[in-house]
């Protein structure tokens, strides 16, 4: 089974994306802050993350870096999810070590669709 870290503060937007990545298989586990999630990255050793870039404590941006910077996890594909639609927001998350950049709300098949094309699987329609 695939396992997804979830990193999001939000309560609302954590409940509602970790039903539907549930649903369709996938194992989820969920950071509430930006040092929670560069900690599991480590502890549970995800396949990928999808990163709320707006955090506490650290931000997506500098957890990402550190995740990016750490021999252990550096590999593992992190999708930023924001809010931050402007110009330059997909470069600035790619420049922090992103892998993939989604806009939030998400619209779920597209996301699925970038989860899968960054770890080759194929999650249950």
């Amino acid at each position: 089974m695939v396992k997804i870290l979830l990193v999001e503060d939000n309560e609302m937007n954590r409940d509602m994306l970790s039903r539907r990545l549930i649903r369709k298989k996938f194992e989820v586990v969920i950071a509430i802050d930006g040092a929670e999630g560069v900690e599991m990255s480590i502890s549970e050793a995800p396949d990928i993350i999808l990163m709320d870039m707006s955090l506490p404590v650290l931000d997506g941006w500098q957890a990402t870096r550190k995740i990016k910077a750490d021999p252990q996890t550096k590999n593992i594909p992190v999708i930023a999810m924001t809010a931050h639609a402007m110009t330059g927001d997909r470069e600035k998350c790619l420049q922090a070590g992103c892998d993939e950049y989604d806009t939030k709300p998400v619209e779920f098949p597209r996301l699925l669709e970038k989860i899968k094309n960054l770890i080759d699987i194929e999650p249950t329609k």
